[in-house]
């Protein structure tokens, strides 16, 4: 006999109940393990669409996702003479908002220069920019169509989408875009009319609009980036910092709260699923101790009766694990962000499932454990 198949087809709406509630407890787990995937696969799909082997930046930074950086536009044509540097391209970064047919847009905005690296990927839709003004290409995410115009900068300008991409976000999940270098420029670093009167009246300079934030470099082939990284820091002085090392800045200062967030989240989530099982099992524990005591009465052993009731808890918890996972692949396509499950982290909340359910069935054993035989022949 088998005290546990036989307990769930008593409890069926009890045990089905419990499932989908620990299902829906693991698959908010599941999601949230996707979610960090995602973020990460979207915090680093700019960078190394880049193609850039080192990424110049302003001295003692850590690159313009991690933190601001300003150097001259004329940083570019400095690089480029440098022995090994094949190619080199000046970008600037920025978030901007807008609103388009009175819907709010927000985006990532990225101005670099056509002809040099930097730029977006593949496109899903349309052309890269072909004019030095006014043209934009947007991720499709941002829900903009080709021929749209979007208006940015402080006097609105419209900017006409000719391009769409597919999959780029930025690490905080607004869409990416791309404008000309001029114009991001323009965006960022322009200065009213009044402020640039003030600054001339006190002798001082204006801000100008000739800075960028970084410049991608292309290496030649057989050239060293360790060796091309010193010579710009040594006669350049500026920071050129490899393209492994600007992903590992960007999920260290970007990335890491929000792992810290979701795996405190994920962690009391699991608590709570424990908890709940444990309670679960107890207290079937509870309603069939009177046929534990038969068992123990006719000669099964201890190890018989753990067996069953561990049995019970790990198929409530893999049901709930296989409906929380079933959920999550349901929905995982509406959600604002990119949703990413990856094989090894579904086997590790499987195990953790696994584990969480044996330490949930520690109560319930030791009720059965405690049962004296003697009670199986107690009245009713």
């Amino acid at each position: 006999m088998n005290l546990a198949l036989r307990d769930v087809r008593r409890n069926k709406l009890r045990f089905v109940l419990t499932a989908l509630g620990v299902g829906m407890l693991l698959g908010t787990v599941i999601a949230m393990t996707g979610i960090y995937e995602g973020a990460l696969t979207d915090a680093l799909a700019l960078p190394r669409a880049e193609g850039a082997a080192l990424w110049v930046v302003q001295p003692r930074t850590f690159g313009p996702f991690a933190e601001p950086s300003r150097i001259p536009r004329d940083t570019r044509d400095l690089v480029r003479r440098m022995p090994g540097v094949a190619a080199a391209g000046a970008v600037t970064f920025q978030t901007v908002q807008t609103a388009v047919g009175g819907k709010p847009v927000r985006m990532f905005l990225e101005g670099y220069e056509p002809s040099r690296p930097g730029g977006p990927p593949d496109l899903a839709a349309g052309h890269g920019l072909t004019e030095s003004h006014y043209q934009i290409v947007v991720d499709a995410s941002s829900g903009l169509g080709l021929g749209e115009r979007v208006p940015l900068g402080p006097y609105r300008d419209p900017y006409t989408v000719v391009g769409l991409t597919h999959g780029m976000v930025s690490s905080s999940g607004d869409p990416m875009a791309w404008v000309n270098l001029l114009d991001a420029q323009a965006l960022q670093f322009a200065v009213p009319p009044p402020l640039q009167r003030r600054e001339l009246a006190a002798k001082r300079n204006p801000p100008t609009t000739a800075d960028i934030n970084a410049v991608l470099v292309r290496l030649e082939p057989g050239a060293s980036a360790g060796a091309v990284e010193q010579d710009i820091a040594r006669w350049k002085h500026l920071a050129a910092v490899p393209e492994a090392q600007e992903e590992g800045y960007l999920t260290l200062f970007v990335i890491q709260k929000m792992q810290q967030q979701l795996g405190m989240f994920m962690g009391i989530l699991i608590t709570v699923s424990a908890v709940i099982i444990a309670l679960i099992i107890y207290t079937l524990t509870m309603d069939k101790l009177r046929s534990i005591a038969t068992l123990k009465f006719i000669g099964a052993p201890d190890r018989t009766i753990v067996g069953l009731i561990v049995q019970q808890a790990l198929t409530l918890g893999v049901a709930g694990y296989a409906i929380g996972l079933a959920l999550v692949m349901l929905v995982k396509d509406r959600f604002p962000r990119r949703v990413q499950l990856e094989p090894r982290d579904l086997i590790v909340v499987f195990a953790i499932v696994i584990v969480v359910c044996l330490a949930g069935s520690v109560l319930g054993v030791r009720a059965a454990v405690k049962v004296d035989p003697a009670e199986a022949l107690a009245s009713g």
